[in-house]
C-alpha cells in the first residue's frame, strides 16, 4: 500500500517572472470554493496536498530550495490567526483554514532542501532519505489534475499494483507536443501504454502523448538517477532516468487521462491566465 508522497517544489519558475522572483510558482493562487460556496484564492500546492490527503496519504516530503520559505510558512499552522479571524466574525474563513490545519496536523511533513537547481532528477533523488525502500508517489508542485472523486489517483494506484509496474505516470494527449516529454509505446490495454521510448521536447514529435508530472515509482528509480550524466546545463533530468529504466527492460507504463479528467498547467503566463478564467476548484 502506498503511504508516501513526494512533492518537488524547488523550481525557479523563470517563465512566470517577475511574480516568481520571490513567490514560489507553486504558491500561485487558483480559484476555489469555500464550504459556504464563496470564491476564494487557494495556492496550487495546498490544492495538491489536500487532494493527496483526501486520497489517504499522510506522509509527505516537499523538496524545496532557496526562496521557498513561503511554502514552509504556509504549511505551519497559525492558531493565533484562527482566533483573530473568529474575533473579527470571519467564522467561515476561520473554519476553512482550520480544516486545512487539521489535515497538516494529522500528517507527517518533511521539508528537504535542494541547495541548487540541479534538475528534476536531482530533486527526486533527494527524497530517498524519506522513502527508503518503499514505493512512493511523486507529484510536481505545479501540476494538478482535476477529476471526480480523485478518480485519476485511484486509477493510477490500482494500475500500478495490478501490473507490478516499476514506474507508472499519467499521460495527456496534447495538440502540440514539442514543449513536452512524449512517449512511444505499445498500448497493452485501453489507455495504458508500455513505454519503449521517451523523447524530451521533440522537434518532430513521434506521438502526442505527453508525460504529466504525476508518477508512482519503485525505489529502482534512484539507481537510474544515479547513473544519469548531467546535461549541458549541469542538471540531472528525470526523463533520462526513465530512459535508463526502459534500457534495463523495466516495466515503464503511461496511463492516459480520461476526457473528463483535466490537467491544470501554469507553465506560462498565458496558460495561467487561461486557467484562472476557466477553472474553479470545488471544496
Amino acid at each position: 500500500m502506498l503511504k508516501k508522497a513526494v512533492i518537488p517544489a524547488a523550481g525557479l519558475g523563470t517563465r512566470l517572472l517577475p511574480i516568481t522572483k520571490e513567490l514560489p510558482k507553486e504558491m500561485l493562487p487558483l480559484a476555489a470554493r469555500m464550504k459556504n460556496g464563496q470564491l476564494c484564492l487557494k495556492p496550487m500546492l495546498q490544492a495538491i496536498f489536500e487532494q493527496l490527503h483526501s486520497a489517504g496519504f499522510r506522509e509527505f516530503a516537499f523538496i524545496v530550495g532557496r526562496g521557498k520559505r513561503a511554502i514552509e510558512d504556509h504549511f505551519s499552522p497559525d492558531e493565533d490567526f484562527i482566533q483573530y479571524l473568529e474575533s473579527k466574525n470571519k467564522r467561515d474563513l476561520a473554519e476553512d483554514l482550520q480544516e486545512f490545519y487539521d489535515k497538516i496536523n494529522n500528517s507527517n511533513i518533511l521539508f528537504i532542501n535542494q541547495p541548487k537547481p540541479k534538475g528534476f532528477g536531482d530533486a527526486v533523488a533527494r527524497a530517498s532519505i524519506f522513502t527508503g525502500n518503499e514505493n512512493f508517489l511523486m507529484q510536481a508542485g505545479d501540476d494538478l489534475i482535476i477529476s471526480k472523486s480523485n478518480s485519476h489517483l485511484k486509477k493510477l494506484i490500482r494500475t500500478f499494483e495490478k501490473h507490478d509496474a516499476d514506474t507508472l505516470f499519467l499521460l495527456e494527449e496534447v495538440p502540440d507536443p514539442r514543449n513536452y516529454g512524449v512517449i512511444v509505446g505499445k498500448e497493452v490495454k485501453p489507455n495504458l501504454f508500455q513505454a519503449t521510448k521517451i523523447v524530451e521536447k521533440p522537434k518532430k514529435p513521434p506521438s502526442n502523448l505527453a508525460i504529466v508530472a504525476l508518477y508512482i515509482f519503485k525505489p529502482i528509480i534512484y539507481k537510474a538517477i544515479s547513473e544519469v550524466n548531467p546535461d549541458k546545463n549541469g542538471e540531472i533530468q528525470l526523463a533520462d532516468a526513465l530512459k535508463k529504466l526502459i534500457e534495463w527492460n523495466c516495466k515503464v507504463y503511461g496511463l492516459k487521462l480520461d476526457p473528463e479528467e483535466r490537467r491544470i498547467d501554469i507553465g506560462t503566463a498565458e496558460l495561467y491566465m487561461e486557467m484562472l478564467k476557466s477553472i474553479v476548484i470545488d471544496k
